[in-house]
């Protein structure tokens, strides 16, 4: 259950409104793992129910009102023993990668196309991925800068150094992305020119 354990990490910074959570989803875990709010706000309440989190209303606004949520420390236990256990891996689903595995039935200019936007779409969450590691460098992180405020002073540089280390992970990654949709494009060219050699030979012979 990746997604509640994502949002404990993020209540063990500071209480936060349902909102509150799904904005800073976003912006901070949403960058490994995607949910939407339709599923954010629904696992709030089964936490709630659970014992992971207690819930109180707060003033929102000059009229309004929201439930704000804070972690307890059942919820505290629950994400260090998550932490301590062993990942359960899940299978791949990658579209684009099965696109490539039957690119045969594609017309080449298709081909093409999709490995572009492919490369385009990578490259655009690798500098997104890259802002964040400058951003931790640069001592302007607005998420880490949060969560130093919630950890101990002697464990600022152990949470700063596992915050560049995963991101320098994402950027290797989608570079290793971009590198293979470069590569796919040179194929698409070398089997063109084999398919392009191969008709004119068959030509020649037809014609002799």
């Amino acid at each position: 259950m990746s997604l509640r354990n994502a949002l404990l990490a993020l209540l063990t910074v500071e209480p936060m409104t349902g909102y509150d959570l799904a904005k800073r989803f976003g912006s901070s875990v949403g960058n490994v793992w995607h949910a939407p709010d339709s599923q954010i706000y629904p696992e709030l309440r089964r936490m709630l129910q659970d014992g992971l989190l207690e819930s109180e209303e707060v003033v929102w606004g000059r009229k309004g009102r929201k439930i704000e949520y804070t972690i307890t420390e059942q919820g505290r236990a629950a994400f260090g023993e998550w932490m301590d256990s062993d990942l359960q891996w899940t299978r791949d689903r990658d579209p684009m990668h099965l696109r490539a595995a039957y690119f045969e039935y594609a017309t080449p200019d298709r081909a093409r196309a999709q490995l572009r936007a492919y490369r385009e779409h990578i490259g655009h969450i690798r500098d997104q991925w890259q802002h964040q590691i400058d951003e931790v460098e640069a001592g302007t992180s607005e998420t880490l800068n949060r969560r130093l405020q919630s950890v101990p002073a002697a464990q600022h540089h152990r949470a700063t150094a596992f915050k560049r280390f995963t991101y320098e992970g994402l950027v290797a990654r989608a570079d290793v992305e971009i590198a293979w949709a470069d590569r796919g494009l040179a194929l698409l060219d070398e089997l063109d020119a084999e398919d392009a050699l191969n008709d004119r030979d068959a030509l020649d012979i037809a014609s002799s």
